[in-house]
């Protein structure tokens, strides 16, 4: 073949457009008063325009949709469709037509023709028509590759295909803080912007805990018999703005009762978020496994269980530790109970509470006194293991509020 022979031209031609939803159409009312030279016309001319609404004439939203012009933004988590089109320009019968529509990413390369058999013929004028729609799960660069094959009435095998290159972008920025409480209770803080040009409807934003955890949402506020979300009705995310969710995540039974296996880096569970943006196109996020490092507690974890929000100023109030063993040994105990400037511990000290077992703990109840007003840190207790000669200290346990029965100055 000679080379300076000219580029052949197909007999098929490949047309591909983007599938989206058309915006409410716009426009620029222009307006004066009565007694200025215009007078009633920019008015009669508005009332006349068919793209305004009829009695609401000065409003910019019109009545009628506006295709889209251009192709667009493509935002990670949204379903990107596209429809394509080989239309038969010839003359002739073509024969033995295969379509196939490729997605290449930078990680893989996803087939997303609805079928991969041939149609048989096309007669001229005739045209086969395709829908692919994908879940964009990968921001960067996407290109959508387009292969025709068929074959001539003369038995010529012939073959081309197109590229459409587009960028995904990242729609929202998700951030996550945790924090523990003085329980085996973590808190989860999730900041989400809006970073696109558009506002959003937010439709469901959840945390889909781990098999470890069990999650209650902290974003209802209980009127009456329902919740309403703490961000009214209308839960709409306008661009740039950010909005914090919390939930509140607590171990399941079976694993609360073995401290052991909850410490180093534990998976919590994954943010799910669904949006809503023009005309109701739906918008789907997957976070990551969200992993939290536990607070390491040494090999004795000493926490409350119960303590009274506020105690009479020199009366004894009661107490309940819980003593958990978070080493891989068993430890023989003994307590010691200090008293401090303001602390005074009311039993015997230096007592024996016995063997306690690997990842096992101990309920005690305690009984104590404040001799000081005011916001009190409960400190002085301390732990020996007979075993090893080892002692633990624990001071700042919890903090009481201490208040005078003869006055009304609390802390």
């Amino acid at each position: 073949m000679d080379v300076n022979q000219a580029k052949q031209e197909h007999l098929l031609a490949l047309k591909v457009m983007r599938l989206t939803k058309p915006t409410l159409f716009t426009n620029l009312p222009v307006t004066c008063e009565d007694r200025d030279l215009p007078g009633d016309l920019f008015g009669q001319l508005m009332r006349e325009d068919p793209s305004t609404i009829k009695g609401a004439e000065t409003l910019m939203l019109g009545e009628m949709l506006t295709l889209p012009q251009n192709f667009g933004n493509i935002f990670l988590g949204e379903t990107f469709s596209s429809y394509i089109s080989v239309h038969n320009d010839s003359n002739q019968v073509v024969k033995d037509i295969l379509v196939k529509a490729d997605l290449q990413t930078s990680s893989q390369r996803l087939n997303l023709s609805a079928s991969n058999s041939a149609v048989g013929e096309l007669k001229p004028e005739s045209c086969i028509d395709d829908v692919i729609h994908h879940e964009v799960k990968e921001i960067g660069t996407h290109i959508l590759v387009c292969a025709v094959s068929y074959t001539t009435q003369y038995g010529e095998k012939l073959y081309f295909r197109k590229f459409f290159k587009f960028q995904v972008l990242k729609p929202l920025d998700v951030k996550t803080k945790f924090y523990n409480a003085e329980t085996d209770e973590v808190f989860l803080e999730a900041q989400i912007q809006n970073i696109t040009t558009s506002p959003m409807f937010m439709e469901k934003v959840s945390l889909e805990p781990s098999m470890m955890y069990n999650v209650t949402e902290l974003n209802m506020v209980s009127s009456g018999d329902l919740g309403e979300s703490t961000f009214g009705k209308m839960s709409y995310l306008q661009p740039m703005d950010t909005r914090q969710y919390l939930y509140c995540l607590k171990p399941k039974p079976e694993y609360a009762e073995k401290a052991g296996i909850i410490k180093g880096v534990t998976v919590i569970g994954k943010l799910d978020i669904v949006w809503k943006t023009n005309l109701g196109e739906r918008g789907r996020l997957q976070t990551s496994q969200l992993q939290r490092m536990a607070p390491g507690y040494g090999d004795i974890r000493l926490s409350l269980e119960m303590i009274p929000d506020t105690v009479n100023l020199e009366e004894p109030f009661d107490i309940i530790c819980k003593i958990t063993n978070c080493s891989e040994r068993t430890m023989d105990l003994e307590l010691e109970m200090c008293n401090t400037r303001s602390i005074h511990w009311c039993g015997v000290s230096g007592r024996q509470l016995g063997k306690l077992s690997p990842a096992a703990f101990l309920s005690l109840p305690l009984t104590l006194l404040s001799s000081v007003q005011g916001l009190q840190s409960i400190s002085g207790l301390r732990l020996t293991d007979t075993f090893l000669k080892r002692t633990y200290e624990y001071d700042d346990i919890a903090q009481v509020c201490v208040v005078c029965p003869y006055t009304s100055n609390e802390c």
